[in-house]
C-alpha cells in the first residue's frame, strides 16, 4: 500500500482550533467482516487490533468526567469487539447518546443474530453503510452479495422500529462515491434513496449522509497507483469552501484509537497525526481526566480539504445543503479528468 501522508503533510489549509468536546469517537478495533476499497481504516477480517477492557473502562470514565454527550462507536466492525455490548449497556444507562457505525452485513454474521434487537433495546442510533441503492454498484464496491445482505439487515432494523419516527429509533445511511469524484448534493440524493428503497424493498430510514472519499489508506493508495492522486487533490482544493470551516467535525470531536490514543478525527488517526492535548507527545484518554482539550490547535494536512470541499463532509454528512453554481461547474469540469 502506498503511504499518502508524505503527499499530504505540506499544506496551506487554514489553521483551526478545538471548541468544547461534545463527541468521543471510539475505534474499537480494525477487524471487520468486509474489505472495502474506500475504507480509510483499511479494515479487514485479517486485522487483529482490538480495544481491551481496561481501555474501554477508561472511555466510560472520560465520558463521565468530561460530560461528553455522544459516544460514536466505529471500527472495523465495532460489534466484533467482545466488550462492545457491555460498553453500550453502560453508556446507555448513563444517559449518553450512542451511535453504532454498522456495515449491515454484520447483523447476519454467525453469533450476531440478536445484535439488531440488542441495538434497539438500548436505543442505539444506527449509522449504516449503503454506498448506493443499486445492487450492482454496492457489490462492485464492497463484494458479491453485500447488497442483498444489507437489505436483509435494513429490513430487520425496520421490523424493530428503526426508521419509524413514532418509535424514536434513528437509522441513518451513508453514501460514498464510487471513485475520485465528490458526492452529489445530499438533499436530492436522500430523496432518491428514500424513494427507491421504499419502492423496491419497503425500506425506511431517517437521514442519508453523503461522505467524501478521503485520499488516505486504500483509497489514497489506489489513486497513487492510477496516477490520479494529484488530480483528485486538485479537485478537493478547487472545491474548497471557507464557510465549511466553522462546522467541521474536529471542532467538537476527539477520535480514540484501539489503544486509547487521541486524534483530532478518524482520518488523522489513520495518518498517525496525534491530537494536541496538554502538551503530551502521545496524548491518551487518561490525559483527558486532567486536561481539557478545548482551545487547542487541530492537526491539519492537505486531506482536510476533503471535509471542506463542495457541500462539506463530516461524520454527520454534508455541512452545507447546497453549493454555489460556480463551484458546481468547477467540480464537474475537474471530475471529468479524474474518472
Amino acid at each position: 500500500m502506498h503511504a499518502t501522508l508524505p503527499l499530504l503533510a505540506a499544506t496551506d489549509f487554514p489553521p483551526i482550533r478545538r471548541r468544547s468536546l461534545e463527541t468521543l469517537q471510539v475505534n474499537l478495533g480494525y477487524k471487520c467482516n468486509q474489505s472495502c476499497l474506500h475504507c480509510h481504516v483499511a479494515a479487514s477480517p485479517q486485522r487483529t487490533e482490538m480495544m481491551d477492557g481496561d481501555t474501554i473502562a477508561l472511555v466510560l470514565e472520560v465520558l463521565r468526567t468530561r460530560c461528553v454527550g455522544t459516544l460514536d462507536l466505529t471500527g472495523g466492525a465495532p460489534e466484533l469487539n467482545v466488550h462492545f455490548r457491555d460498553l453500550v449497556r453502560r453508556a446507555h444507562a448513563a444517559g449518553i447518546r450512542v451511535i453504532d457505525r454498522c456495515n449491515l452485513t454484520i447483523l447476519s454474521e454467525p453469533g450476531q443474530e440478536d445484535l439488531a434487537a440488542f441495538l434497539a433495546e438500548h436505543g442505539v442510533e444506527v449509522t449504516a453503510s449503503l454506498p448506493c441503492y443499486s445492487p450492482a454498484n454496492v457489490d462492485r464496491q464492497r463484494g458479491d452479495g453485500v447488497f442483498d445482505r444489507s437489505i436483509a439487515g435494513l429490513r430487520q432494523l425496520n421490523s424493530l422500529g428503526y426508521g419509524d419516527p413514532a418509535c424514536g429509533l434513528v437509522l441513518n445511511l451513508v453514501y460514498n462515491p464510487q471513485g475520485a469524484v465528490l458526492p452529489p448534493p445530499q438533499g436530492p440524493l436522500e430523496d432518491d434513496y428514500k424513494r427507491e428503497l421504499l419502492l423496491h424493498f419497503g425500506i425506511r430510514f431517517d437521514h442519508l449522509f453523503a461522505l467524501t472519499n478521503m485520499p488516505i489508506q486504500r483509497f489514497g493508495s489506489t489513486l497513487v497507483s492510477k496516477g490520479t492522486f494529484g488530480t483528485y487533490m486538485q479537485l478537493l482544493r478547487a472545491s474548497y469552501r471557507s464557510e465549511n470551516l466553522d462546522t467541521v467535525m474536529c471542532r467538537s470531536l476527539l477520535s480514540v484509537d484501539w489503544q486509547g490514543f487521541l486524534y483530532d478525527c478518524d482520518f488523522n488517526q489513520m495518518l498517525g497525526l496525534r491530537a494536541i492535548v496538554g502538551g503530551q507527545v502521545r496524548p491518551h484518554l487518561r490525559d483527558l481526566l486532567q486536561q481539557d482539550a478545548a482551545g487547542t490547535d487541530i492537526r491539519i494536512a492537505d486531506h482536510c480539504y476533503g471535509c471542506t470541499a463542495g457541500q462539506g463532509s463530516s461524520c454527520g454528512g454534508a455541512l452545507e445543503s447546497t453549493a454555489p453554481v460556480a463551484a458546481d461547474v468547477a467540480i464537474a469540469r475537474l471530475a471529468e479528468g479524474v474518472r
